[in-house]
């Protein structure tokens, strides 16, 4: 008779019990950084809903009546309506530079991801290492090339630079080596599928959370971006709301600080837009790569 011998029960570690002084501490952490962010917008919000010429005046935490829709109402009325004009120009800019550099992220990371070529890792690399380059640094290069040809007050020198996103084509690749499978497509080569309607038909579609994640990186930074606009923009009627904010700040006299801070509240409405329309997919791409 042949005695089994059972194998030893697996050593089962006791759950660790998160102490009370580490989620006190976590949490005011957490709080703390929260009013950190928070505190500014606040601030923006009771100051801009306050009635014309008040901003600056009474309680800065709290509201003290409310002139919205009077002040939105001066504020596109101000110069000609010159403001909708950047608000329209920072849209285009964005989504015009966001929806190119998300199809450039998309196309460059996968190819990066499923095709076995000479030097993949060496050009990987290097978008590793653009990703950690500040892009204010190319601001002064990227005008002194814009001059050369002649693109000085062109929305291109705005739109060029835009379409190219190093920590879109990583987080690109990173997804698209882990959510579209080989074999799904080998499957679609066999039967006669292209690389390109693979591309456009399959990896897409598996793929389109990180790619909202990446549209929504794009915009943000196209629209917060304000030094290379404000150096090769010297038309007024082709400067993004940025640009346009700031100089309006720096003429006192020509147009009156509660003008700005109105405009301030208004220019940040697309972003609040974007990102609670498209929270769904966003959050889905921000866990990219976390999970091998």
């Amino acid at each position: 008779m042949t005695t089994v011998i059972p194998a030893p029960a697996a050593r089962i570690r006791p759950r660790r019990e998160t102490s009370p002084a580490s989620r006190l501490t976590v949490l005011a952490l957490l709080g703390l950084s929260a009013f950190y962010f928070l505190f500014p917008l606040w601030w923006l919000l009771v100051a801009a809903t306050k009635p014309f010429g008040e901003q600056f005046g009474g309680s800065g935490l709290w509201f003290d009546g409310f002139g919205l829709f009077d002040n939105i109402a001066r504020l596109g009325g101000h110069d000609g309506g010159i403001f909708w004009r950047w608000m329209l120009n920072s849209v285009l800019y964005c989504g015009v530079g966001a929806l190119i550099g998300t199809l450039l992220s998309a196309l460059t990371g996968y190819a990066l991801a499923k095709y076995d070529f000479p030097g993949r890792g060496a050009l990987f690399s290097l978008v590793l290492a653009a990703v950690l380059v500040p892009k204010v640094l190319f601001t002064l290069p990227l005008y002194l090339m814009f001059s050369g040809v002649h693109l000085i007050d062109n929305p291109l020198a705005v739109l060029l630079p835009s379409v190219v996103s190093p920590f879109g084509v990583y987080l690109a690749r990173v997804f698209a080596e882990q959510s579209v499978p080989d074999e799904v497509l080998e499957a679609g080569r066999l039967d006669g599928a292209g690389e390109f309607r693979l591309f456009r038909t399959v990896a897409v579609r598996m793929m389109l959370p990180a790619l909202v994640t990446i549209f929504l990186f794009q915009f943000v930074e196209i629209w917060n971006n304000y030094l290379l606009p404000a150096m090769v923009l010297g038309d007024d009627r082709l400067q993004p709301v940025t640009v346009g904010l700031v100089g309006w700040n720096a003429s006192h006299v020509a147009v009156p600080p509660p003008l700005v801070v109105i405009g301030s509240l208004v220019s940040i409405a697309p972003l609040l837009i974007a990102f609670l329309s498209l929270q769904r997919f966003w959050r889905a791409g921000m866990t990219a790569g976390a999970v091998k």
